[in-house]
């Protein structure tokens, strides 16, 4: 991203409907934030260049897709070289069941958001997979009981 790229209120506020509706066309989008379609488009590619816009996709339920069981596991390494951590990296980069994996400071060394079916499927992938990584010397697991707040994007403040 070009830190450099100064965001205007019109800026945020198509970041803000690109974030909540997606599949709006550009016509869309130029009528909500008051702007002609072509200087629309080209503000939108200016942000998309900029790497401000990393991508589009669609929101999913989890559920709807069978994936019943969300859990957040934390996960210590016996060891802390760069091979070590590459090593790991690459195992949890294969697998679809990890949704997300963040590098953490503090007692653990890894956040990973786990997306299964049920306990069933979580504990093949704890047992098989994760604690047969090399490398992960601890686990510390956690089931979401309800989601409160679900992700609804970057926060843009104006």
């Amino acid at each position: 991203m070009d830190a450099t790229i100064a965001l205007d209120r019109t800026d945020l506020r198509l970041l803000a409907l690109l974030q909540t509706q997606g599949r709006s066309s550009n016509a869309e989008l130029a009528t909500q934030i008051r702007l002609s379609p072509s200087a629309c488009l080209r503000r939108t590619q200016r942000l998309e260049e900029a790497g401000i816009i990393a991508g589009y996709g669609a929101r999913l339920d989890a559920k709807a897709l069978g994936l019943g069981l969300r859990a957040f596991v934390r996960v210590q390494l016996e060891k802390h070289g760069q091979g070590d951590i590459e090593h790991f990296a690459e195992r949890i980069g294969q697998w679809d069941e990890v949704v997300a994996c963040y590098a953490l400071t503090g007692d653990m060394d890894y956040l990973l958001h786990i997306l299964v079916r049920d306990l069933e499927h979580f504990s093949r992938f704890l047992l098989d997979r994760l604690l047969n990584a090399t490398g992960v010397s601890d686990v510390n697991s956690s089931f979401v009981l309800r989601v409160v707040k679900q992700d609804r994007g970057v926060p843009l403040v104006g």
